[in-house]
């Protein structure tokens, strides 16, 4: 784990499409996420560069979010992935790539954060239940992609929706939002 210090110099930016296989190799590295191709995440970087964020320590990717405005709700911002390093966790990355995104200008019409979520997904369930509560407002959970949709020979638990808002009111209390693990 990183000394405060060190997590404090990170930085955060849009990505470019040179930094999709870098993501491509940390969604591999978690053993967390679903290790999609790297087309996916070139795409994203290079398609989807304002609903997305890196964090880096000098050249060190420290971690990643991808996200995208539903196209039938564009009010509402659908966290694909966010993948932290294992050196860089339990230093509020993930949170800190989340409020990167939301502060951004062009963003400023979010209400609503989404998110699926594995019922055994602890560290993911815990940030975005802190993410409503540090914006003051709601965190609904609801059944959404049922173990059953995926293929028998795939190992893949159901995914539950989490959905966060409305966040305009709240925008102010950005303030509030934890850094990183109490």
């Amino acid at each position: 784990m990183l000394t405060t210090i060190n997590s404090s110099k990170l930085t955060f930016r849009r990505p470019h499409v040179t930094d999709g296989a870098a993501i491509w190799q940390l969604a591999a590295e978690t053993k967390k996420l679903d290790a999609n191709s790297v087309y996916a995440y070139l795409m994203m970087c290079d398609m989807f560069a304002d609903t997305c964020a890196v964090a880096s320590l000098l050249d060190r990717l420290a971690g990643f979010v991808t996200a995208f405005r539903k196209p039938s709700q564009p009010d509402t911002l659908f966290v694909w992935q966010i993948g932290v390093h294992p050196d860089f966790q339990g230093a509020g990355v993930g949170m800190r790539l989340l409020r990167h995104l939301l502060e951004r200008e062009e963003l400023s019409g979010i209400r609503y954060v989404e998110a699926t979520i594995g019922p055994g997904n602890q560290p993911s369930r815990q940030l975005f239940l802190r993410l409503a509560e540090g914006y003051g407002t709601q965190c609904r959970m609801a059944e959404h992609y049922r173990k059953t949709l995926f293929p028998s020979e795939t190992v893949h638990d159901a995914e539950l929706l989490f959905r966060i808002g409305p966040l305009q009111a709240a925008r102010s209390a950005t303030a509030n939002l934890p850094t990183g693990r109490s």
